[in-house]
């Protein structure tokens, strides 16, 4: 659910980049780092059923550094080329990622365990 809440929020920036006339290249960006990052979560999740606790957590420290560092490559070359872009682009994820990350907390901690 809080990943449905994030894509709902990178959905919904659409419309806004249209009507304020910003460049679409910048959501569209964010976009694919967004599909990028939770495609790679997928398959690391589907590896990690299939090992044990030792080599599950091994594999979540790593999916985590790799998804963090792709993402900021990948963020650093776009402001290397257009800062603009990339700024945009950061703003979008990061506020989808915020509500992603906030939702979680408050379904984790609000389970009443």
């Amino acid at each position: 659910m809080p990943a449905l809440a994030g894509s709902l929020v990178i959905l919904f920036a659409l419309p806004l980049f249209l009507l304020l006339d910003w460049n679409i290249s910048a959501w569209a960006l964010a976009a694919v780092l967004w599909v990028g990052i939770h495609g790679l979560d997928f398959i690391l999740r589907r590896a990690r059923k299939d090992t044990g606790n030792l080599a599950a957590s091994g594999m979540q420290a790593f999916g985590l550094l790799f998804k963090t560092l792709g993402l900021l490559v990948v963020l650093f070359a776009a402001a290397a080329t257009s800062p603009r872009l990339a700024l945009a682009a950061a703003l979008v994820y990061a506020l989808a990622y915020t509500l992603e990350l906030g939702l979680s907390m408050v379904a984790y901690f609000g389970a009443g365990r």
